[in-house]
């Protein structure tokens, strides 16, 4: 775990307020790319130009979300508890117990430390013992005075989870936001190392807002880019838990980056697919095929005239909750693919592309 990693994920970015981490982002990329700008749903696009003589290059693009999900604050009641909306796909399971930060806007604000509270055991039914509180129930207390807590909070003030990023093991980290700091992480360091690298295609970096609330932020940066190879990045869906009956098994932590059949969004272009997979073994990146929820590949493949796109992705335990966990192993094979795909896929195209 390197600075670059713990920043990039401690950093604040629900979706729609993403500009504390795309500033992190920007800070670290910035020295390892041509152009670097924020177009107006708040993306951050880098650009690699190809090497000097490559006549009218390719296009390929790399797109990781940089939002996480969290919430908004709905109500401060008179006792100062506060209640909230989810933003993004929150499940409800996973609230109670958990340490948030209110970031409040008014007065001194700032990061407010509070509990998405569970109700006591001596507290309703028995019935209430065995359900699975609904978010309009729940409520964050902050520990202080209902008067000061309505100085300092207001409705439409951003919740984040406050856990931060720790190491269970050697290999294996344990985050609230995996889903998708692990991705742009990957493409961070992928970038860094292609710094000096003479390539034969544009190569843009793009760190998505507001994928997580229905990826909004990837078609306008689709449009300026009009990709003809694009690269998703995001958590691959690990299956390798007790949760999961043997015939829903298919990719595992430490196994290698996962790299998307297909989706409920997209479907990969099986040339992308199959350039990847044969990238991986070329180069003897370990690999995995996955079958995913849904990326920012969804957009990016049929905007404009289109482009051939997929998602690849270390494997992310837990996804959408306090404990997702990744390993070492798997972000390495990911940002090595990168790195990897980005000097060969020039070759992928046919000639009468157009």
């Amino acid at each position: 775990m390197d600075e670059r990693f713990r920043a990039i994920c401690d950093a604040p970015g629900v979706s729609g307020f993403e500009d504390a981490v795309q500033a992190v982002v920007a800070d670290l990329v910035r020295p390892a790319v041509d152009e670097l700008w924020r177009d107006r749903m708040g993306n951050l696009i880098a650009l690699k130009r190809a090497r000097p003589g490559v006549t009218s290059p390719r296009r390929l693009a790399y797109a990781a979300h940089v939002d996480e999900v969290g919430m908004m604050v709905s109500h401060v009641d008179e006792a100062g508890f506060v209640r909230f909306r989810a933003v993004g796909g929150l499940d409800p399971r996973a609230l109670p117990s958990q340490r948030v930060t209110v970031h409040g806007s008014r007065g001194d604000g700032g990061a407010l430390s509070g509990v998405i509270a569970t109700q006591s055991g001596w507290l309703g039914t028995p019935a209430d013992r065995e359900r699975v509180f609904p978010i309009p129930e729940l409520y964050v207390d902050l520990g202080r005075p209902g008067d000061e807590v309505r100085a300092l909070v207001e409705v439409g003030d951003v919740i984040t989870f406050a856990a931060g990023v720790e190491a269970l093991s050697d290999r294996v980290w344990v985050g609230h936001n995996f889903d998708d700091r692990i991705g742009v992480y990957c493409l961070v360091e992928a970038m860094r190392r292609l710094a000096a690298a003479e390539l034969d295609v544009d190569v843009y970096a793009v760190f998505t807002a507001q994928e997580e609330v229905g990826v909004r932020g990837m078609p306008t940066a689709a449009h300026a880019i009009a990709a003809d190879i694009a690269v998703a990045l995001d958590g691959s869906l690990p299956s390798d838990t007790p949760y999961a009956r043997p015939h829903e098994r298919q990719c595992a932590l430490g196994h290698g980056t996962g790299i998307y059949l297909m989706d409920n969004r997209t479907i990969g272009t099986p040339r992308l697919v199959r350039g990847l997979i044969d990238t991986c073994e070329r180069h003897g990146i370990a690999y995995q095929r996955n079958l995913g929820g849904g990326t920012d590949a969804s957009e990016i493949q049929r905007h404009g005239l289109g482009a051939w796109a997929t998602t690849i992705g270390a494997p992310v335990r837990y996804m959408h909750s306090t404990v997702q966990l990744c390993h070492a192993d798997d972000v390495e094979a990911t940002t090595a693919l990168l790195v990897a795909f980005a000097g060969e896929a020039a070759g992928l195209l046919p000639d009468d592309w157009r």
